[in-house]
């Protein structure tokens, strides 16, 4: 008599789009909770302070959590995943998606909230929050391998010299981060 074994293979599904497994932000969902968090205190600070002043009604009730919905859909945090040769950004209602394997162009805004503009020789646009790509090694990892190569094909004419200083960065803190986890800060 044989004994199997329950241990299965993993099996990867390769993306409509591209082939090899998709990576994800893996703290997409810690930060979804986080939003909705901060929804649920605004709501709550503010049907309290409503009744404690007595002017509780129905209406105001009603303008409360339209707010305080309102909170939670600004607040919501884009799904960024990559592939190979791709990576989207999905908000609520629209999923953007560039190659970057083809990039054209990169492009760091400054500003209150850093964004990270992608560009395709299809011409489409994905902007993405470079912390993602620090927090996510998989998703770093997929994109610096595509840029290279639309670096050596010659299709990314701008943003070499940003995508150097993100790689930097994040070589940077991930040195930081490994000397702390050992203790030699």
């Amino acid at each position: 008599m044989e004994h199997r074994d329950d241990t299965r293979s993993e099996v990867t599904v390769p993306h409509p789009h591209g082939t090899g497994a998709v990576v994800y932000d893996r703290q997409w969902t810690s930060d979804l909770y986080s939003s909705a968090r901060c929804a649920a205190v605004l709501l709550g600070m503010l049907l309290l302070v409503d009744l404690a002043a007595g002017t509780l009604t129905w209406w105001r009730s009603a303008l409360w959590i339209s707010l305080a919905l309102l909170l939670f859909l600004v607040l919501f945090p884009a799904r960024v995943s990559a592939g190979e040769g791709w990576l989207a950004s999905r908000r609520l209602l629209r999923t953007r998606r560039v190659r970057t394997d083809r990039l054209v162009a990169v492009r760091p805004l400054d500003g209150v909230a850093k964004r990270l503009v992608l560009r395709d020789t299809l011409g489409a646009r994905v902007e993405i929050d470079p912390a993602v790509l620090l927090r996510n090694p998989d998703l770093w990892l997929r994109l610096t391998e595509a840029a290279h190569t639309s670096e050596t094909s010659g299709t990314l004419r701008s943003g070499t010299t940003a995508l150097h200083q993100l790689a930097e960065r994040i070589d940077r803190e991930t040195a930081l981060t490994v000397f702390r986890a050992s203790g030699l800060e």
